[in-house]
């Protein structure tokens, strides 16, 4: 197991050196509606910057699922909608392609927030996570499981990095690492035995696939190392299935 983590690791780290940057050029295009907002970040909730007005050439940087970021001649940046730019126009007058909420598009996205059940060393295993894009196939990435067994309980904090291959597939196949901390609680009542915290490790192999514009279902299995206060080391297997929401 701790080959296998060290393989991954390798691996993972050359992975992030050669992970290729956005290197697509910025698009003019020319606004043809009354105005157009532009919004401080990739959202409605994000206030309204500035307002450019029709006949105003911008240019379009990079897209982030369904939002825009634009840039002005005098440097102004900010967030649009893509419905706010379907009627623009290049500046020779031809029609501007925009990609929908696509594979594509989908990649370019930041945070992830999602949900997952599953079993954890022969015990229920419920878990909240979150995760960053550092590109657009690397991830930094949390999470926080409640475990429920027949003999203990107990929880488990990790964090770690997954890369993702193809991510503009419809189901992409993900590797990761990481590390963190196992409690476990002992129900015995007759034997006065108490909890135990060690740390832990991890090596990750999963499938992550597209349901709607929004969320995917993912499903992932982990191999553990426990290093415990004893001599000997213990190995535990998860696997998990659950839902994320990404923005």
């Amino acid at each position: 197991m701790l080959r296998t983590l060290t393989a991954l690791c390798l691996l993972l780290g050359t992975l992030a050196v050669v992970a290729p940057a956005d290197a697509r050029a910025p698009i003019e295009v020319v606004v043809k509606d009354p105005y157009v907002d532009l919004r401080t970040g990739p959202g409605r909730g994000f206030p309204i910057a500035i307002s450019v007005e029709r006949g105003v050439t911008i240019e379009l940087v990079r897209q982030r699922t369904d939002w825009i970021e634009v840039r002005t001649a005098r440097g102004q940046r900010g967030w649009v909608h893509r419905s706010q730019l379907e009627n623009t126009l290049t500046p020779e007058g031809g029609a501007v392609h925009l990609a929908g909420p696509k594979p594509d598009a989908r990649i370019a996205h930041k945070w992830e927030a999602g949900v997952a059940i599953g079993e954890f060393g022969g015990a229920n295993v419920v878990s909240v996570n979150g995760a960053y894009a550092l590109t657009d196939t690397l991830l930094v990435r949390a999470d926080a499981s409640q475990l429920l067994g027949n003999s203990s309980n107990g929880w488990l904090g990790t964090v770690g990095i997954a890369h993702v291959f193809m991510p503009q597939w419809p189901v992409a196949p993900v590797i990761g690492i990481g590390a963190g901390v196992l409690n476990v609680q002992p129900k015995a009542t007759l034997v006065n035995t108490k909890d135990r915290t060690d740390t832990t490790a991890y090596g990750s192999l999963g499938l992550r696939g597209y349901l709607t514009d929004r969320f995917l279902l993912q499903a992932e299995y982990r191999s553990f190392v426990v290093f415990t206060s004893r001599d000997d080391n213990e190995e535990n297997d998860e696997w998990t299935v659950g839902f994320t929401y990404f923005f």
